[in-house]
């Protein structure tokens, strides 16, 4: 099932850069990019997790604390130890990225490191091991990065409308871009469901063996995310452990979180 989303999702990519290269330069405008799709389709599958995590500008992590959670807890999963970064956000918020479990990293940021105490630091770690295991992170790579260039493609034809050079025609041709934001969204919604947010919820409680500190850390991390919100590309939401964005209209077409007091109450019910 992954291996087919994934070329589904590279086969959207590859249909929706020709359609822009159509309105942008005609049949010429496809030729360049299909070839462009081409050379998109091998950097979102080798690359996607370096341009998310340079997005962020997550570094690499010297932090002993933390590393040391990491490495006991991949041991507890059973899984070689990932990648560990840190992002310099305020806000407390995590993700796992990478290709597969051999070639994978988690990515946690300044803040919950300052705000999370141990138990819920490795909650959170747990968590994200957990997206790590049950192999979402490749698909949901991709479709963050597939859906920031989706969207991009919208703004370019929503401010064509009304800067530059205006030729002919050219407002009409450029009117199909105008709706790829939703495009892109659905693309996101496709690809991820809100049931693989409680699939590692529960994967990650079962690593840790803290359910209890894994909810709390999502009461705290929600908390702070709605009283300051940060500003980013709301495609990369869903890879966050709760959706660190303003809850404006693009944050809501890319919602694929359930909300966190189901999450909460779920985890408070376990038994481990």
């Amino acid at each position: 099932m992954p291996v087919l989303r994934t070329t589904l999702l590279l086969g959207l990519l590859t249909g929706i850069l020709l359609l822009a290269g159509f309105a942008f330069a005609g049949i010429g405008g496809m030729t360049v990019a299909l070839i462009f799709a081409f050379a998109m389709n091998f950097i979102m599958y080798w690359y996607s997790d370096k341009i998310v995590l340079g997005m962020y500008g997550a570094k690499p992590s010297d932090n002993k604390r933390l590393n040391s959670i990491v490495d006991k807890l991949a041991k507890s999963a059973g899984l070689p130890k990932p990648k560990v970064y840190v992002i310099p956000i305020d806000l407390p918020n995590a993700f796992a990225t990478g290709r597969n479990p051999k070639h994978s990293a988690v990515a946690v940021t300044r803040g919950l490191l300052e705000n999370l105490n141990d138990d819920e630091i490795e909650g959170v770690i747990s968590h994200e091991l957990g997206h790590v295991k049950n192999r979402d992170i490749l698909i949901s790579t991709m479709a963050a990065t597939i859906a920031g260039a989706i969207s991009y493609l919208a703004q370019i034809a929503w401010w064509s409308l009304f800067i530059g050079e205006r030729r002919e025609g050219g407002s009409i041709v450029m009117l199909p871009l105008l709706f790829m934001a939703p495009v892109a969204a659905m693309i996101v919604q496709l690809a991820i469901s809100r049931g693989r947010e409680f699939g590692a919820d529960y994967t990650g409680a079962m690593i840790s063996k803290k359910p209890f500190a894994l909810a709390s850390a999502l009461e705290k991390i929600s908390d702070i995310a709605k009283r300051n919100p940060i500003r980013g590309n709301s495609a990369t939401a869903h890879m966050f452990i709760v959706n660190p964005f303003k809850a404006d209209f693009f944050a809501k077409l890319f919602s694929t979180h359930p909300p966190t007091a189901e999450r909460v109450r779920r985890l408070r019910e376990m038994r481990v």
